[in-house]
């Protein structure tokens, strides 16, 4: 066992064929189901031990097919090609002998072109950590929908806050600086579920609640320097009961360390106190 909770809650145990056990643990639940950052970071630790010398999430892309429930899970890897610098995998969780995620990944090693870092975006404008809002002051109905907000340090922008005492802004942007419990350093793997780790975007839209995941897709850019990530994310558009949400995960160093996008459910929504009355 690990003294840094993350690792041991990410765990999984090879038993042949490309195969794998996990133990999905109940502190990572929102909503109605676990959350879809840590299982996807739980199959990427899986799908790290698929090709050799390729260790590092490049590009990730999972369809979520049913929630998942905290216990036992089997994780199933396939190498569908395997070259120089990049290998294409494919893996599925199954509970139950029910599919409920299925993923198709490259995989390569991150140290291979770790000074070739070129961007035209801009890291986040955020206030200083000791004036941003953590996330223990959540308002108690969304910490009893959301326990994995108990899993990690996160401090909001005062900006993007304001949908904890009901008067969000609108703006249909979420950011924060992240940190996982025991100040665990980030890592590639790691990155997969921190591009899910923030409450749904929706939230600064006055619709609190829980957004299953449709579908999410990962691009791992770096590996990110130790210390705290800037996470930001964004939606521009609400349609068919469904909308986007683009994340951004900046470093320690100001590098963009990992992107998201994903396709998620709109909310089921929460009453949280605080909203003005008209």
């Amino acid at each position: 066992m690990s003294n840094i909770e993350w690792d041991d809650h990410i765990a999984v145990t090879p038993t042949g064929d490309g195969a794998f056990v996990a133990d999905l643990t109940d502190g990572w639940v929102v909503g109605g189901g676990v959350n879809g950052g840590y299982l996807l970071a739980t199959i990427g630790n899986a799908l790290s031990h698929a090709a050799p010398g390729k260790p590092d999430p490049i590009a990730v892309s999972a369809y979520y097919l049913s929630a998942s429930v905290p216990g036992p899970a089997t994780v199933t890897t396939r190498v569908l090609r395997e070259g120089g610098s990049v290998a294409t995998l494919a893996a599925d969780l199954v509970q139950d002998g029910e599919t409920r995620i299925t993923v198709l990944a490259t995989y390569g090693d991150l140290d291979r072109h770790a000074d070739d870092v070129r961007t035209t975006a801009t890291p986040p404008t955020m206030p200083p950590l000791e004036e941003c809002v953590p996330g223990s002051l959540a308002p108690p109905e969304v910490l009893k929908l959301a326990p994995v907000m108990g899993r990690f340090d996160m401090r909001f922008d005062p900006a993007c806050a304001g949908w904890a005492i009901g008067r969000p802004s609108g703006n249909g942007v979420m950011q924060a600086w992240f940190r996982l419990n025991g100040e665990r350093d980030p890592d590639p793997v790691q990155l997969l579920m921190v591009l899910d780790a923030l409450p749904p975007v929706t939230f600064d839209l006055g619709m609190p609640g829980w957004a299953p995941t449709l579908e999410l897709t990962a691009h791992v850019r770096a590996r990110p320097a130790p210390g705290w990530l800037r996470v930001t994310h964004r939606t521009r558009n609400m349609a068919g009961g469904m909308f986007e949400e683009d994340c951004e995960v900046w470093d320690s160093t100001d590098r963009l360390v990992a992107q998201g996008r994903q396709l998620a459910r709109m909310p089921r929504i929460v009453e949280l106190p605080g909203a003005p009355t008209t």
